[in-house]
């Protein structure tokens, strides 16, 4: 058999660890033959291809990102896009296809799996731990521990200068990784995108923080929403599966903060420093362990599965029950942490 690897959506550690371990085992244990698809979706569009095999994967266990590159390629919205892509698996002789990716790539996934005969696995990967019927996904551990060192460096420098700091984290539509991270630094407040937030209630917690001598660290998701407000867009640009790009409340919540308070308030946007770099020791071994179990079920022919972590044990579940909604904080859990605001 020959199996096809992709990682499609934005990077993040752990991906090679997945794809090292899905090689290893496939080829010691089963004898299958790889070849890795370039940039997401992008590489079976257009037959962009390399080889993978045990020297190809040597060492790429604690390296960040992916050696197969990645895109927001959406296969669906390029003039016959599923044609070309059974095409060139076709010509490439893969029997089987390994999709690493997050809501958006595996939701092509399902597709081609379920409406179009394209024998896919899935493999759940954000920072955002957002995707649905997986207690985790690797990426958010490492994220989480870069967010919270960040917080933690920003509590010195904040009681030095008696000023408010903002940081603004990853979170488009799930507040995960500002909710972990913000509790585990520290954080005085903690906004995120599934509670809208009042600013004058904000603004209250951090009077009281100042009151008791400490100055007030701030985390926002970057795609939490006033009450009274939008989202706040970087620009009005979108991807190719329909996402305008985020990244601005942190510095208008600062300013709002100037502006209510009269004290000094600055921002610190994490952005690509969350996804970048090593990954942790628990992502490797979860990662690990997606990429065994994925190569287990190509080799049973379970297909239209992704691979998902209950508890301690990996299982397989429909790709669709992954992709059907997004797994967002619970605000139990956002009620839990509200002790420690302000």
């Amino acid at each position: 058999m020959r199996v096809g690897v992709l990682t499609g959506g934005g990077d993040c550690p752990g991906l090679n660890a997945v794809i090292r371990a899905v090689v290893r085992k496939g080829v010691q244990e089963y004898g299958y033959d790889f070849v890795g698809f370039r940039d997401g979706w992008r590489g079976p569009l257009e037959n962009d291809t390399i080889r993978l095999d045990i020297p190809a994967v040597r060492g790429i266990l604690p390296r960040g990102g992916t050696i197969l590159g990645s895109s927001r390629t959406n296969p669906l919205k390029q003039e016959d896009g599923i044609r070309r892509i059974k095409e060139n698996l076709t010509k490439q002789e893969v029997e089987a296809l390994i999709v690493i990716g997050g809501e958006d790539t595996l939701g092509v996934a399902t597709r081609l799996s379920d409406e179009y005969g394209v024998p896919c696995v899935g493999v759940p990967k954000t920072i955002d731990n957002d995707l649905s019927a997986t207690d985790y996904t690797f990426g958010f551990d490492t994220a989480v521990g870069i967010a919270t060192e960040a917080i933690d460096r920003l509590h010195t420098t904040a009681e030095s200068h008696m000023r408010v700091l903002v940081c603004e984290v990853m979170g488009r539509h799930a507040g995960w990784i500002a909710i972990h991270s913000g509790l585990a630094g520290g954080a005085n407040v903690i906004l995120i995108p599934e509670q809208r937030f009042d600013v004058d209630k904000v603004c209250a917690w951090i009077t009281s923080r100042f009151k008791a001598s400490y100055a007030p660290i701030v985390v926002v998701a970057e795609g939490a929403m006033p009450k009274d407000g939008d989202m706040v867009l970087k620009d009005e640009s979108m991807d190719s599966f329909g996402h305008v790009r985020l990244s601005g409340v942190g510095e208008w919540l600062a300013k709002e903060i100037e502006r209510r308070t009269g004290k000094e308030a600055r921002t610190t946007v994490l952005g690509h420093i969350q996804r970048g770099g090593t990954p942790s020791a628990f992502d490797r071994w979860l990662a690990t362990r997606f990429g065994l179990h994925a190569i287990e079920a190509v080799r049973d022919g379970d297909f239209g599965k992704m691979v998902a972590l209950r508890g301690t044990d990996i299982v397989r579940v429909p790709i669709a029950d992954a992709t059907a909604k997004l797994k967002t904080v619970d605000p139990k859990l956002y009620d839990e942490v509200g002790v420690f605001f302000g």
